[in-house]
């Protein structure tokens, strides 16, 4: 169910007949009809279950609205403010990639923005999900201070446009 609310709030919402607004929101009535007529009945109970489980808090549900936190391929305004980030931040990746990231850098790969992750382990992950794991340390505060802007989601992500290769390690 996860991946499914996924794939509709933040990539295809169009598929299933959804329109978000601006801040990536939708109705949550809206939400749970669009599925039903896909075949996927979900109840409100069992959307908020999946909202509250998530091991990577995936989703935002306030009041009768719902938005995915961060990764959408569709342009949303998450409204996240500009903060100055950690000395390094990490990003997992697949070894296979290594020699065009080293090439070109980090960049989002049809995502509004490159996610980066605070600890080792959650970019290990990461990196697991794509083949043997690469975990690559970001220069975050020099990145910083050569005019890059970092947001951090709801959930403890890091976002940034994009990550030059000078400043991968």
């Amino acid at each position: 169910m996860s991946k499914f609310l996924s794939r509709h709030l933040r990539h295809r919402p169009a598929e299933i007949g959804l329109t978000l607004d601006e801040g990536g929101w939708v109705d949550v009535d809206d939400l749970l009809e669009a599925c039903a007529q896909r075949g996927v009945v979900i109840s409100r109970e069992e959307l908020e279950l999946v909202v509250a489980s998530n091991d990577k808090q995936r989703f935002s549900l306030v009041g009768n609205r719902i938005r995915a936190n961060q990764g959408h391929s569709v342009s949303v305004d998450l409204g996240l403010a500009p903060v100055e980030p950690p000395t390094i931040l990490y990003h997992g990746t697949a070894a296979a990639l290594l020699d065009r990231i080293r090439a070109d850098g980090l960049k989002p790969m049809g995502r509004q923005d490159v996610h980066l992750s605070s600890d080792v382990d959650t970019a290990n992950r990461v990196g697991t999900r794509k083949g043997k794991p690469v975990v690559l340390v970001v220069q975050a505060q020099s990145m910083h201070e050569a005019g890059y802007e970092f947001r951090l989601s709801v959930n403890g992500v890091w976002l940034v446009a994009e990550v030059p290769p000078r400043f991968l390690q």
